[in-house]
């Protein structure tokens, strides 16, 4: 048996994440309990959401096509741009339509995620 820590996708969002026991070999996965919404704000979560970002944004932290990387970002500074798109005050349709659909649990969880991917 083992745990781990799954998020439910639902319109487009993390919904709150789930603890999940499973039996390793069979594929099986049986909730168990609901993980405080505290513990949203975590790399793990932030890791699931990435991959939207990572369409675009490089994981390697190199600049591609004038999109700027994000890896190793301060959290502080990743979380003042992601809300300034959500509000509309940064001007890039695809980065408001992004940040518009995040809350503000989901943007910490990405800030933790990204400012650890630069320090390696």
């Amino acid at each position: 048996m083992g745990a781990g820590i799954a998020w439910k996708r639902r319109s487009g969002r993390a919904s709150k994440p789930v603890t999940v026991m499973y039996c390793m070999g069979s594929g099986l996965g049986f909730v168990l309990g609901s993980v405080s919404a505290a513990q949203a704000d975590n790399k793990a979560l932030g890791q699931f959401l990435a991959s939207e970002c990572t369409t675009c944004h490089q994981l390697s932290g190199e600049s591609t096509g004038g999109i700027p990387p994000i890896t190793g970002w301060p959290k502080s500074q990743f979380i003042a741009v992601l809300r300034s798109y959500r509000a509309k005050e940064r001007d890039n349709e695809v980065m408001q339509t992004i940040a518009g659909r995040l809350s503000d649990d989901e943007i910490a969880a990405l800030a933790a995620f990204f400012e650890d991917l630069g320090k390696k």
